[in-house]
């Protein structure tokens, strides 16, 4: 029983030294899973994510806000703040994001328009080439037709765009102010827009027609004569730089 429990001693001694021994030689290492495991460590590309997540939830919060205060300076009544910054909020607001009250009080229109335009390219010659007018304004009226949810392009974005270029520009096509270059420009761009998408083919200047016809009162005899146009507005040549290919 000695000699048994003496053996057992020993062997459990030689051990304890021998792992004595490992620990006097350093710290033992650790294995990969136990560093993966502790805690508070996160990957590189885990903390970039967030980090950037972060970043984009900061910039929209704060776009957000400098827009809900244009807006407010925009709408509400004239005071020193909105006076002050009048030009920072007027560049932000127009033409993309006006406000007005005629989804409470509707102020359709009295007549209808024609909206025309015509493209001019230079040929390779040197000679001048004019395409005929196309009716920008039909476009619209078909895509309204007969839909039960027309698009907010298809019904008020040709429409306001030259409503606001007459209020602007009055009866003259010379921009006199910021706010009429920048509508002129915002017309112009539509315009070329649309021809682009409809021909396809390149052009250099474009021009529009304005043709107001007033609106038939119920029950007239007016026959099959259609109404003498009350405008016929001519507008000048307006050179574009990156439409058509």
């Amino acid at each position: 029983m000695r000699e048994t429990g003496w053996a057992m001693s020993s062997g459990t001694d030689s051990a304890y030294v021998k792992e004595l021994h490992q620990s006097d030689s350093g710290p033992v290492p650790l294995q990969p899973h136990d560093e993966a495991a502790a805690p508070g460590k996160q990957p590189g590309g885990t903390r970039a994510v967030k980090a950037g997540l972060r970043t984009a939830v900061a910039l929209c919060l704060v776009t957000t806000l400098v827009h809900v205060v244009l807006v407010f300076l925009h709408v509400a009544p004239s005071n020193p703040v909105s006076k002050r910054y009048s030009s920072q909020v007027n560049g932000w607001v127009f033409p993309l994001f006006e406000q007005n009250w005629r989804l409470f009080a509707p102020d359709p229109d009295s007549f209808n328009r024609k909206i025309l335009a015509r493209t001019a390219q230079t040929d390779s010659e040197g000679s001048v080439q004019v395409t005929p007018w196309f009716d920008l304004a039909a476009v619209d009226r078909s895509a309204v037709d007969h839909n039960v949810f027309p698009s907010h392009t298809s019904q008020n974005l040709l429409r306001r765009a030259w409503t606001s270029y007459v209020e602007t520009h009055g009866g003259s096509d010379t921009a006199r102010s910021e706010r009429a270059a920048m509508l002129q420009t915002y017309l112009r761009n539509i315009a070329a827009d649309r021809v682009a998408a409809h021909d396809g083919g390149a052009f250099e200047f474009i021009q529009l027609r304005v043709v107001t016809l007033p609106v038939a009162a119920p029950g007239t005899a007016a026959g099959n004569r259609p109404p003498a146009p009350t405008e016929d507005r001519l507008l000048p040549w307006w050179k574009v730089n990156s439409h058509g290919k």
